[in-house]
């Protein structure tokens, strides 16, 4: 029996839909990088620091003054001054007296203030920014015990009163690069199995085919000189004798015939 051959190639629509598989699992693989290097570190970070009870010991605003970078359009840029503000709480997990700082990009932008205010270009603004938090601290906060992010490994003077980073951030960095990933492979896995069942449905329709032709061909005789051998009309040379229309009378009745 000769060898059934099958088309294995893609039709244009299956090589769109492997060639976009593809391209959402390469998405998937390198937001997973960008996001764990910009994202997933810091926040990794941000959330080793344990929650504790501050209370605020002392409010202090020293003469020195600090630089701010503001922008006024495209390529406008200059620098203006703001106070700094020294906040120091007693904070319950160390029994320590620390800096209190907003997040963590302003521990990073100034170690040694409290606040950074957003920088405007008059330095009065900046001023006012930052004597209202000292005033929210001086009076309102400072006979009251609030919530503090505390890392005795990375920073143990300094604490947090909030987090930059949360763990919907987390969530976020792993979640979408999964989905990316996981809806390309899946794209990829149902275009090739959908090929290969059409190409198994093409085969067994193929033998189907071959097995019928194989059966007609052996219900033709194999030798038809001795079928016409045997047949007795066949072997007549008459035409008209070997016709199976026309037939022999039951009874011949002779004719004679009248001489003039």
């Amino acid at each position: 029996m000769a060898k059934i051959r099958v088309s294995y190639e893609y039709s244009e629509a299956e090589d769109k839909s492997i060639r976009l598989g593809l391209f959402l699992i390469a998405c998937g693989i390198l937001s997973l990088f960008i996001l764990g290097f910009c994202w997933l570190s810091p926040t990794l970070q941000s959330l080793q620091s344990k929650p504790a009870n501050c209370t605020v010991v002392s409010v202090l605003r020293p003469e020195e003054m600090f630089e701010c970078v503001f922008t006024c359009g495209t390529d406008c840029k200059g620098t203006s001054l703001y106070p700094c503000l020294q906040i120091f709480v007693n904070n319950s997990e160390s029994n320590s007296v620390a800096l209190l700082h907003f997040d963590e990009q302003q521990l990073v932008l100034n170690p040694k203030c409290s606040y950074v205010p957003p920088c405007e270009r008059d330095n009065q603004k900046n001023k006012d920014s930052v004597l209202w938090w000292e005033d929210y601290f001086s009076n309102e906060v400072s006979s009251q015990s609030f919530t503090c992010f505390f890392n005795q490994q990375r920073r143990p003077d300094d604490v947090l009163w909030r987090r930059s980073h949360d763990t919907s951030v987390l969530l976020h960095c792993i979640l979408w690069p999964m989905v990316s990933l996981l809806l390309g492979t899946l794209i990829v896995l149902l275009t090739v199995c959908a090929r290969s069942l059409a190409v198994r449905a093409e085969a067994l329709q193929k033998r189907k085919c071959s097995y019928e032709v194989c059966q007609d061909l052996s219900l033709v005789p194999s030798n038809p000189r001795c079928n016409k051998a045997s047949d007795p009309l066949a072997s007549n040379s008459d035409p008209e004798l070997s016709s199976p229309s026309r037939t022999l009378p039951l009874f011949a009745v002779p004719v004679r015939r009248r001489d003039r």
